[in-house]
């Protein structure tokens, strides 16, 4: 399965881009690190869709089999910095793809919210966000080693292994 975990944190030090870049690594998936790219503010200019992160971004998507969104929860939302990036794309990129949703709570808020948001975008661009959803807490996290701890980490694959029946199951009806 070809998936792409897209770091929605703009923070270069969250844990946000800590489970994103284990999740990438463990699972080989390519990664997209939100903290790393240049994207501007979404206008809707023709113009935009010529930078190379746009660009690179839209390829990455369509090309991927399935997506890994994950985002910490901002004020009851998914990050600014994913929905911008979310912005650019549209139902060209995610109709009918499989994306799994994570979110990264602070500790004592939650990040349901986080999760409904961005379920919210993904039907808005018809793809097909699966039942399984995840939250990872601060306690979730090895800090030394920077990836998820061994419990949080099964949850993860298990949302991995969901992802990939969908996949699998898409290819199937695709092929007839």
């Amino acid at each position: 399965m070809n998936v792409l975990v897209i770091n929605g944190s703009p923070r270069k030090t969250g844990r946000t881009r800590m489970a994103a870049s284990f999740i990438a690594k463990k699972h080989n998936g390519l990664l997209f690190d939100l903290s790393t790219r240049e994207l501007p503010l979404f206008n809707g200019e023709e113009e935009q869709n010529e930078l190379e992160d746009i660009k690179e971004l839209k390829k990455m998507v369509s090309e991927s089999d399935s997506v890994i969104l994950l985002s910490p929860e901002y004020h009851n939302a998914m990050s600014g910095a994913l929905k911008n990036a979310l912005d650019f794309l549209s139902s060209e990129h995610f109709s009918h793809k499989p994306v799994g949703l994570i979110a990264i709570a602070g500790g004592g808020k939650g990040g349901i919210n986080a999760l409904n948001n961005m379920r919210t975008v993904m039907r808005g661009v018809y793809a097909n966000a699966i039942a399984k959803q995840l939250i990872l807490d601060p306690h979730c996290f090895d800090y030394d080693k920077k990836e998820i701890k061994e419990d949080p980490a099964l949850l993860v694959d298990q949302l991995v292994e969901e992802l990939e029946i969908y996949t699998e199951a898409l290819k199937k009806i695709s092929k007839n």
